[in-house]
């Protein structure tokens, strides 16, 4: 394999299509192919945060149109090309190339073929109001929390203490919505994080939805920026909210504005676990 440069990705400007050359076509196992563009509009699912799932679409090689099972990050470091769960390091680690994979049904596919790559355009939007609710809950619940500290601790993008970022075990986008993962533990609660907080979470949850009914009521435009076109290149999540503008790393596709979302709302759950206590709230955006 010659060395690789990394995927150019066309999907942080909200692109759906895109025309790129094969630089790379390498067994997946399972009579499927994993095929490297030097371009491409698909979203990956990434190994080391999957929050976001991969798109659905397809490539068309020639005349024939192959449905794409999956797409992953793939790193090099020589001559060998690791993918998904075999990438040992995060995206963009230094020393590394990092591609998109396009997992395909085994098919006549070779290095130097221009191909079209076609994202469902409907799942994309649904994934993109997901992620986009997703940051703005976190954001909320962020604030609706802000009494619950009594130590000074680490901010989150419009200021409030970070239990969002603090907190975090898992992150899981769905169509339209997202579900995130917290675990109050004796780490959070010597940061100052006092639990009681959660007693009463349908009043939380109150303080939430009208939080986000307001934001959301701003129409406020929304975009990505990255500081280059490569895959490894960093991106972050430019939202701007009444009062403040909110900027958080993010590798996700997002909605251009509030103003297509009708509404958001949460959901509040939660369980005690060995050494503490676990939170599960669960966001549902409704697009307008």
């Amino acid at each position: 394999m010659s060395a690789l440069p990394g995927t150019v990705v066309t999907y942080p400007s909200g692109a759906t299509t895109s025309t790129g050359r094969v630089l790379h076509v390498a067994d997946a196992g399972e009579g499927r192919l994993a095929v490297v563009l030097d371009t491409t509009a698909f979203h990956p699912v990434d190994t080391a945060w999957p929050d976001q799932p991969a798109d659905r679409g397809t490539i068309r090689v020639g005349e024939t149109i192959l449905p794409i099972a999956d797409a992953v990050v793939g790193a090099t470091q020589g001559d060998e090309l690791l993918l998904g769960p075999a990438v040992p390091v995060r995206t963009g680690t230094d020393g590394w190339t990092f591609v998109v994979a396009h997992l395909v049904p085994a098919h006549a596919v070779r290095e130097g073929d221009v191909v079209q790559v076609e994202v469902d355009r409907g799942h994309r939007l649904a994934l993109s109001a997901g992620h986009t609710a997703c940051h703005l809950a976190s954001l909320a619940l962020d604030r609706a929390l802000v009494d619950a500290w009594t130590k000074e601790a680490p901010v989150d993008a419009l200021g409030a203490p970070a239990f969002d970022a603090l907190a975090i075990q898992e992150s899981r986008i769905h169509p339209d919505g997202s579900t995130d993962t917290y675990r109050i533990g004796r780490s959070l609660r010597r940061k100052g994080f006092e639990p009681g907080a959660l007693e009463d979470l349908e009043a939380l949850s109150s303080r939430i939805d009208a939080q986000l009914a307001e934001w959301i009521s701003s129409g406020g435009s929304v975009r990505v920026e990255t500081s280059g076109d490569r895959l490894a290149d960093r991106r972050t999540w430019v939202c701007d909210l009444p009062g403040g503008q909110a900027r958080i790393p993010c590798g996700g596709t997002h909605l251009p504005s509030l103003a297509e979302l009708a509404s958001a709302t949460v959901a509040l759950r939660s369980r005690p676990v060995e050494g503490g206590i676990e939170l599960v709230m669960t966001t549902t955006a409704i697009r307008a």
